[in-house]
């Protein structure tokens, strides 16, 4: 432990140990506030998470993948999302708001560099992000990877999941006109965006309900509903990266810029039967970043909650902290 001298003064913080050491809001301009906390030791190895959605927010779960005597884990919630404000507010939000307010992130807690950490959409952020800032990202670790394409849109909003859950995916689909179910993302976004609150519930709920089911390889289906005020910012956010595409200059991004990044090193951990981020974009990943670990799990699916997904993020942070990964 001598690696980490100022290990004394973190432990004042550690009591719970999963308190947060510091909680604020930040002015990212535009007109956003978001929420960001830092917990473990201030002296540590700075790791930034990056939660998925887009829309999902951050929480307290998310910190047990780091030993907190050793990681100095910075955490915040996306524009729009969870403790952010204003709250569900897609206006000056983009992809590269985001890149911008990590980077911001990074100067006002004056860290030079740090490991990015992020699951599904936050696995696609995070890569952006390296790809934008190589020389601030000592290392990625990615779960559940997302690249952002077209294809992997029409997956999971175009029949290709549904072909697995034919229940699931006509319920999704049965709160739109048959004439405007052949682009289910641009008929929800009406919905999602009407300017009623009630229909806006209503229709995020759907679409929440839709990825909720298929995230686990131990479900059943219907997960109950979730609550309305979180359901509308998870869709509305969702919905509206998705009709944008990501905003990305093209598509196939991620995969033609890899090259800027290849020196980086990474790990990669896939649920093998991920029905929504499926795991031919993880192998695609990595067959194009020569510096990564690809970990394909058995016997899980999408989910941060797998038991297999969690053992090995908690393996690979362990290893990272005694510098044999």
């Amino acid at each position: 432990m001598d690696k980490y001298p100022d290990q004394k003064r973190a432990v004042q913080f550690l009591y719970p140990p999963t308190d947060p050491y510091d909680q604020r809001m930040v002015d990212v301009g535009d007109g956003h506030r978001i929420y960001v906390e830092q917990c473990g030791n201030p002296a540590g190895i700075p790791v930034v998470i990056l939660h998925g959605g887009p829309g999902g927010g951050c929480s307290p779960a998310m910190r047990r993948y780091f030993d907190p005597l050793i990681y100095r884990v910075i955490l915040f919630d996306q524009r729009g999302c969870g403790r952010s404000r204003p709250h569900a507010s897609v206006e000056n939000n983009t992809t590269w708001h985001l890149v911008a307010d990590i980077e911001r992130i990074r100067r006002l807690l004056q860290i030079e560099e740090w490991i990015a950490f992020g699951g599904s959409w936050g696995a696609t952020l995070a890569l952006l992000y390296a790809q934008t800032h190589p020389d601030r990202v000592l290392r990625l670790v990615l779960r559940g990877v997302f690249l952002m394409t077209q294809a992997e849109l029409d997956w999971f909003y175009g029949g290709g999941a549904g072909k697995f859950w034919p229940e699931q995916w006509a319920k999704f689909l049965s709160l739109l006109p048959e004439n405007e179910q052949c682009d289910a993302i641009r008929a929800y976004h009406k919905r999602l965006f009407s300017g009623d609150y009630a229909t806006e519930i209503l229709y995020g709920r759907a679409w929440s309900n839709w990825e909720n089911a298929l995230a686990s390889i131990h479900s059943s289906g219907p997960t109950g509903e979730s609550p309305g005020d979180y359901a509308r910012a998870f869709a509305r956010l969702e919905n509206h990266y998705f009709l944008n595409g990501g905003f990305l200059e093209y598509d196939g991004q991620i995969l033609a810029q890899m090259d800027q990044i290849a020196h980086i090193p990474g790990h990669i951990v896939q649920g093998r039967y991920d029905m929504i981020c499926p795991p031919s974009s993880a192998w695609k990943l990595s067959e194009a970043w020569p510096e990564a670990e690809l970990r394909m799990v058995r016997n899980a699916g999408h989910a941060l909650s797998e038991p297999g997904i969690s053992a090995e993020l908690v393996r690979i942070m362990d290893r990272v902290a005694e510098g044999v990964a």
